[in-house]
């Protein structure tokens, strides 16, 4: 990967705060056959498929397949087959909607008849999102434009399913909130019968526009609004409705919400059947779930699971990105599921009756499910990812679905790192990803009963034994506080390092519940903004994980933070640090802290909390005030401002800006719809008011990632670096 690609992924995970982004996800999912005995591939602008364990490959759709008659090949951003495998579904022309490219053309082709037809060709161009087949393969439903849509492929009849969208009433798809905070964006499902759809409708008129102020690209100034709920804000009230294909009619389900507070669903998907639906509701402090089947005829809703935690309770798909587009697991033809809770102390996995009246502990011990791998319902296993023994690795286990065994670790005993899983729907083959902090990324399939590389490759094997661990300067430790608090850290030293010198320290944070920075992977240790070596030009770099990070030591160490960010977990990093700056070898007058996002967050509370310990912080797209970040994410953390406004006051920078000493650059993107630019507008007042001098550096229109416009990037990392070489002199002395 080169240093702009892996900047770029980089700002994925930092700016999006998918910080469990999966490596295969990075390197290239596999999408499996739904047999599991082979995957496809899009090659040279071909679609082809792999059969295991030979690897023999078949040109599924050539080029000239592709070609409509009159144009060029279409090239694909992915594609999907129906459920006979008769026809594949193309998305192309696609477009950006926030985060990823949501909004696209789609063609299907048909196997049996050897054509190539484009779907919704009579809406505007780009406008279709998350097209699928019905199960039974006869109609594409898709959403353009806030409505729905289905299209008859035999006859090509189009019917508009809802008629009321707009930006402000969403049907199919969602808000910004929801999307950003529950990945929520996929806003439909298919009954199995093929005859309805389920679907969310998000009404987000009485949700304040925050908006954002275009300088550039016109003469005159206009405003891009972007429907925002602040904490202390409600959220856009939700229905999720069932309409008829033959008939266009939709039934709302009768889910309870409360009419002041609000709630949410971030969860639909149809029960094993085509009667039912089961959706999870929060409550909208989010520390209570009801899992709910409600009766698609009537729309009487039942719940038939509650859990409750004293902080909050994470959804699925915020800790396993399998499921953000969606998914149930089912068990034993519908009448059990597998669901996961943190009341024993620990993430864990349970089988859950279709009544919710019988649970079975499937996963047991002192540690966490840090991902479902997969479910092997014919071999009676469950697959999943956990690190009982080091927070910073991640392994592949396995254990009987009947919760009668004991976990028994997959990845080989002398393969000490970060391990990564794609395995085939019949638990037979896997694409495994390795590295760890001296060993580079390495793919390979494997044959998952025995974990050996398919056709004689064992290439993660070969590339442990060759790797050398002399070849890395990372070198991981633990600090405890004067508290006792123990944490996990990586450390880089200068090259030509002499113990008899004293050298800058820089640490970089992050510190929230999204963002775990110290992992026994490749590459760990890079600085994406630095231009230069910062071993070779004498700097000591570090990261710490405090309590609140999302690491797998039990609930306790992550929601120890609750309505406590800001204070719990820059206590911990400072005095942290307080036990670093012992170190003989570390110049105390020669201290530097930064971060992106909640790292920038932070960069400004450490600088203004502790000035006697950091000299210079350089804070990216921070958010300065508590009260101005998104309510599902906000108070998700802090509670209600209505009920516990002193804690986002006492967590937020803005309430510590006087006590600036040091050298503070701050940086923002003036189009910023995450953290928006009032955020640096307010802390800019607030340092004024106090004659606290600092650096800005605002982008025009940039967004979170400060990512778009010829020279972004080389103008923000030559800033990044000259300014930290002047505050904070590199080399020992």
């Amino acid at each position: 990967m080169d240093r702009q690609s892996a900047f770029f992924t980089r700002l994925l995970c930092l700016c999006l705060g998918i910080f469990t982004v999966h490596l295969l996800q990075a390197q290239g999912a596999v999408k499996w056959t739904k047999d599991g005995n082979g995957y496809y591939s899009v090659q040279g602008g071909e679609l082809v498929q792999f059969t295991l364990p030979q690897n023999t490959k078949t040109v599924l759709l050539s080029k000239e397949q592709l070609t409509p008659q009159g144009q060029k090949p279409i090239t694909f951003r992915s594609f999907s087959f129906s459920e006979d495998d008769k026809k594949i579904l193309l998305f192309t022309n696609t477009k950006k909607v926030w985060r990823l490219n949501t909004r696209g053309d789609y063609w299907v082709y048909d196997r049996n008849t050897n054509s190539l037809k484009q779907v919704g060709k009579a809406r505007p161009a780009s406008s279709l999102m998350f097209a699928k087949f019905s199960p039974d393969a006869s109609k594409v439903a898709y959403v353009s434009e806030y409505n729905l849509y289905v299209e008859d492929l035999a006859s090509g009849t189009v019917k508009q399913l809802t008629t009321d969208g707009n930006r402000k009433l969403i049907n199919g798809t969602f808000d910004w909130v929801y999307e950003e905070e529950f990945f929520c964006r996929d806003g439909f499902r298919w009954s199995p019968d093929s005859k309805q759809i389920a679907y969310w409708q998000i009404d987000a008129k009485n949700t304040k526009d925050y908006l954002m102020v275009n300088n550039t690209d016109s003469i005159y100034p206009f405003a891009v609004p972007v429907e925002y709920p602040s904490a202390g804000e409600a959220p856009s009230p939700f229905k999720v409705g069932v309409v008829d294909i033959s008939t266009a009619s939709t039934k709302w389900m009768a889910i309870p919400t409360d009419p002041v507070w609000q709630s949410y669903v971030p969860r639909v998907e149809w029960a094993a059947n085509s009667t039912e639906l089961i959706i999870q509701h929060l409550n909208r402090k989010q520390n209570e779930s009801q899992l709910m089947l409600c009766n698609v005829q009537s729309g009487a809703a039942q719940t038939i699971y509650t859990e409750k935690d004293s902080a909050w309770i994470d959804i699925l798909p915020l800790w396993d990105n399998d499921y953000i587009w969606g998914g149930w697991d089912w068990l034993n033809a519908g009448k059990e599921f597998i669901w996961a809770s943190e009341k024993d102390g620990w993430r864990h996995l349970y089988r859950v009756s279709r009544d919710g009246k019988k649970e079975t502990l499937i996963t047991a011990g002192n540690y966490d499910v840090m991902e479902i791998t997969c479910i092997d319902e014919k071999g009676g296993f469950v697959y999943f990812m956990a690190s009982p023994d080091n927070a910073t690795q991640k392994f592949l286990y396995r254990t009987k679905l009947d919760g009668k065994g004991k976990a028994e670790r997959v990845s080989p005993a002398n393969q000490q790192g970060t391990h990564d899983y794609d395995i085939s729907p019949n638990a037979k083959f896997a694409q495994h990803v390795f590295s760890n902090y001296y060993t580079s990324y390495t793919n390979e399939m494997i044959s998952l009963a025995d974990h050996k590389g398919l056709n004689g490759e064992n290439k993660v094997a070969d590339a442990v034994a060759k790797a050398d661990k002399t070849s890395s300067k990372v070198e991981f430790f633990k600090v405890k506080t004067s508290e006792g608090v123990e944490m996990d850290a990586w450390m880089v030293k200068p090259d030509n390092f002499d113990a008899t010198k004293k050298y800058p320290v820089v640490f970089y944070v992050y510190t929230e519940p999204w963002g775990q920075n110290v992992k026994d992977q490749f590459g760990v240790e890079g600085n994406f903004l630095y231009q230069g070596s910062m071993a070779k030009d004498g700097y000591i770099y570090i990261s710490i994980d405090n309590r609140g990070t999302p690491v797998p030591k039990g609930r306790n160490w992550r929601k120890i933070v609750y309505r406590k960010i800001g204070l719990v977990n820059i206590r911990d990093q400072a005095l942290a640090a307080t036990e670093i700056l012992k170190w003989p070898y570390v110049d105390t007058s020669r201290v530097a802290v930064w971060g992106w996002s909640g790292g920038g967050s932070a960069t400004l509370n450490l600088m203004f909390q502790f000035p006697e310990i950091y000299k210079t912080g350089i804070s990216v797209a921070a958010v300065g005030n508590q009260l101005t970040y998104d309510n599902i994410y906000q108070e998700r953390y802090m509670g209600l401002p209505q009920e516990n406004r002193e804690d986002f006051v006492k967590g937020s920078p803005i309430t510590y800006a006087k006590n600036l000493k040091g050298n503070l650059l701050y940086i923002h993107g003036t189009g910023d719809d995450n953290v928006h630019y009032n955020n640096a507008e307010m802390l800019i007042n607030e340092l004024v008011k106090h004659n606290r001098q600092f650096q800005l550096m605002s982008y025009p229109n940039r967004t979170h990632s400060i990512s778009e416009g010829p020279g972004t990037y080389q103008h923000l990392a030559t800033l990044y670096t000259n300014y930290l070489k002047l505050h904070c002199p590199p080399g020992g002395r």
